[in-house]
């Protein structure tokens, strides 16, 4: 499935409605601490890392972030390409601790 098939299938499960946008914004706040709850129990607690929660999880905040995008008229493909060009420009060779400084 591609980014543009998932946003369509999870949209299905989208509530419509005037304060939608509002909605998809702080439920993905939510779920990133979902996200985060299970990181820093694995990171401080000695707690394995449940990958079966975290992949739950992380669907979730996949979920808004494809709602956020439909609401405003922007495909995820869009959304996934124009991150990879973001990175590409500010670590043209991968990762360096040098360019993370930089706001690009």
């Amino acid at each position: 499935m591609n980014f543009n098939e998932y946003q369509e299938k999870a949209s299905r499960t989208a509530a419509h409605h005037e304060q939608a946008l509002t909605n998809y914004g702080l439920g993905i706040a939510g779920e990133a601490g979902e996200v985060t709850e299970i990181i820093k129990k694995y990171a401080f607690h000695g707690h394995d890392l449940n990958k079966e929660m975290l992949t739950k999880e992380l669907g979730d905040v996949l979920w808004y972030v494809s709602q956020i995008a439909k609401w405003a008229d922007i495909e995820m493909e869009d959304v996934a390409h124009a991150n990879i060009l973001k990175l590409q420009k500010r670590y043209p060779n991968g990762f360096d601790h040098e360019r993370s400084k930089l706001s690009i």
